[in-house]
């Protein structure tokens, strides 16, 4: 009896999971965990980290340039889909995933040995920068070969089921940093944590690396790659039959702008950009709003698994279509929702001050800064950025070619500044002029610079982020299975990597910053969720027209999956 008859699709069944799936299960995700873990004790640790790293320069471009690296993470990614993608169909899964966890999980650890600025100079930001660059390609790796991995081994009938457990484990990475950065903060003190307690995190990471790589290495390779193999079909260029091939790049294309685009821009408006809108547009103090989205995240978690296990049922296409469009159609009542319960004096505020930029139409730019590192000098662009950080909604009106921006709260008008050509002091020496006055008459009509503890709802605020955390888990849950079965085994690494990355890393790693430029642009601070909105819509549109539904596809069968959207 020859490995590729004994390799046959798993059968249907009813029964629970054995232990050699619970194994794979947890191999498998224990790469989104460490992603997750990271990727919230980068994002938490930011301001240490630029202090660390980014020493030579001034505290404000030593934080944007350590976004920057953060940032560098995110960008990379697809162009790791294409290189483990490309190994993992030609070598295989397990390997190919092997390789992906041990650079993902040293570079973490490696961040927490890494030298800083005062003890190498300029060679620390570039190694963090690179560690960052690692990460990210990993990364691109990782995900494509977990989902691949976990899908080959689940029987047909639930591979829904069995991928959606690797979706959950970005609460478990979020509980883990969080736990970690409170435990060691609390036990040797604030002082102390900055200055070397804040790699203890990242090194209590090689725990996380040693099971996953002790558990990887036992494992055995997914049984179609094994099945292909023993049939002498795997593909010896997959990025040209992925890429280069008409009838598999359109499926990569649906994959992306019928599927993970819509995908991504909900997971981060449901999560990231509701934590930014708390935090920046409605001054609710960091700790508060960190745990109301844990909790969130705690309680809608268990959800990524029913969706999941509910796609095996009446397919994946209609729980992740019906995501995007609920998603995009109750945006605007629910952020509303937020402001209404967690800060209602900025919600009576936004009604009964208004205020009116008027400013050369001409000076006025899109706010759009997805590194950090671009500068806005015009008085319009000045006195736009610091109203939507205040949370202030502002009417525009044309101003007479060459006039400086001005800005009137009631009764008051205020004349905004230049900063093209002026030296770094008089640029500093006017800013703070304006930024005080500004202040002072923004809270003179009402707008709280943070939001009262004492009037927040926050039973409601949590059921309003659970919501959020809902939709998450509708288009998430089912996405992993349904990107394993559109494609054929032979590529199935590569063709569905890229577009998950692309997805995930470039259309929602974008969302706050897009946000916040089109909140500047029209002075509105609920306009950011037109980007969500927009692309959410857009890939229900393309996915209900285009996309077709996978659950019955036999991932095993190579000629089906070729002909299963061709029809």
């Amino acid at each position: 009896m020859t490995i590729a008859t004994t390799l046959n699709t798993p059968p249907r069944t009813a029964r629970g999971l054995t232990p050699e799936e619970r194994k794979v299960i947890f191999a498998s995700s224990l790469g989104t965990v460490f992603e997750w873990y990271d990727f919230y004790l980068y994002g938490s640790l930011a301001a240490i980290i630029a202090k660390q790293f980014f020493a030579g320069t001034d505290p404000n471009t030593a934080f944007i340039f350590a976004l920057l690296a953060f940032a560098a993470g995110f960008i990379v990614r697809p162009f790791g889909a294409l290189v483990f993608g490309r190994l993992g169909d030609m070598i295989g899964r397990k390997y190919t995933f092997l390789i992906t966890i041990v650079i993902m999980g040293s570079s973490t650890f490696i961040v927490g040995i890494l030298p800083n600025y005062n003890s190498i100079g300029l060679a620390a930001p570039v190694l963090l920068i690179t560690l960052r660059i690692l990460q990210g390609l990993a990364l691109g790796g990782e995900y494509g070969g977990a989902a691949t991995y976990v899908a080959e081994h689940a029987p047909h009938d639930k591979r829904g089921a069995f991928t959606s457990w690797i979706q959950t484990t970005a609460t478990l990475g979020l509980f883990l940093s969080l736990l970690i950065i409170l435990g060691v903060r609390t036990s040797i003190g604030e002082e102390a944590f900055a200055d070397w307690g804040w790699r203890i995190p990242f090194l209590a990471s090689v725990i996380l690396l040693a099971i996953s790589v002790w558990i990887r290495l036992s494992m055995n390779e997914s049984p179609a790659f094994a099945k292909m193999k023993a049939e002498g079909k795997t593909s010896k260029a997959p990025l040209t039959e992925a890429f280069g091939r008409w009838k598999n790049l359109k499926l990569v294309i649906l994959a992306l702008i019928g599927l993970t685009a819509g995908q991504a821009v909900v997971w981060y408006a449901g999560q990231f950009y509701a934590l930014f809108f708390l935090t920046q547009s409605l001054k609710v103090d960091g700790p508060t709003a960190n745990i109301l989205i844990a909790l969130a995240l705690l309680i809608g978690t268990p959800f990524f698994v029913i969706f999941g296990t509910l796609s095996d049922r009446i397919g994946r296409k209609p729980i992740i279509m019906a995501g995007c469009l609920i998603a995009a159609l109750t945006y605007f009542p629910i952020f509303q929702g937020l402001t209404h319960y967690a800060n209602p004096a900025l919600e009576t505020a936004l009604q009964n001050a208004p205020v009116i930029v008027t400013a050369d139409p001409a000076t006025c730019k899109f706010q759009f800064n997805p590194t950090g590192t671009k500068k806005f000098t015009s008085s319009c662009d000045i006195a736009k950025a610091k109203l939507s950080a205040a949370s202030v909604n502002y009417e525009n009106v044309a101003g007479a070619p060459g006039s400086v921006a001005t800005v009137k709260i009631g009764d008051k008008t205020l004349t905004s500044y230049d900063a093209e050509g002026l030296s770094k002091e008089d640029a500093a020496a006017k800013d703070k002029a304006f930024s005080t006055e500004l202040s002072g008459d923004i809270k003179g009509a009402g707008y709280p610079s943070k939001a009262d503890p004492a009037q927040m709802n926050k039973p409601m605020v949590l059921l309003l982020l659970f919501i959020l955390v809902l939709y998450v888990t509708m288009v998430y849950g089912p996405i992993a299975a349904m990107l394993v079965e559109m494609f054929p085994t032979r590529i199935r690494y590569t063709s569905m990597s890229m577009p998950y990355h692309i997805g995930n890393g470039w259309f929602g790693g974008l969302l706050p910053t897009t946000a916040f430029a089109l909140v500047a642009y029209k002075g509105d601070i609920y306009y950011g969720l037109w980007y969500p909105i927009v692309i959410a819509l857009a890939t229900f549109v393309i996915g209900m027209l285009f996309v077709k539904e996978t659950k019955d596809v036999d991932i095993y069968a190579a000629e089906n999956l070729e002909t299963a959207f061709s029809k």
